[in-house]
């Protein structure tokens, strides 16, 4: 397996919880866990995730929901409407419903549709399909 150069890992409040979330709503795979860690690897598409539940090791500060406060996460997909229902046959509410962005970069245009969700513990989720 290739790790690529920067992989985020999120320390979560309930690891069974976050598992369930990434792979089966939002269709994450999970490469591998140390179960007795309570740590889990994800990826998607060339995403790479770690997830690991609070043990007071990483704590620099008070840990509050929502966590990740002024961060969020870029994931490109293939198909974001699979993602957007697997959500809403959940009830999970999106933080923000399903928009187009244009991006501009020298003369290069790119749009792409987003949606942005918050995951069980609050960290802040957008994932992005090229249009």
């Amino acid at each position: 397996m290739k790790f690529n150069a920067l992989v985020p890992e999120l320390s979560v409040t309930d690891i069974e919880r976050s598992k369930w979330f990434y792979t089966e709503l939002l269709g994450f795979q999970l490469e591998y866990e140390r179960k007795n860690d309570k740590f889990a690897f994800l990826s998607l598409n060339n995403a790479q995730l770690m997830i690991e539940e609070i043990n007071g090791y990483w704590e620099t500060g008070l840990l509050e929901y929502p966590l990740g406060r002024g961060i969020n996460f870029q994931i490109t997909v293939k198909d974001i409407q699979s993602i957007v229902n697997r959500l809403n046959q959940n009830a999970i509410p999106l933080f923000r419903e399903p928009f187009v962005s244009e991006y501009t970069t020298g003369e290069t245009v790119f749009k792409e549709i987003e949606f942005l969700v918050q995951d069980p513990d609050g960290y802040l989720l957008r994932f992005s399909q090229g249009v």
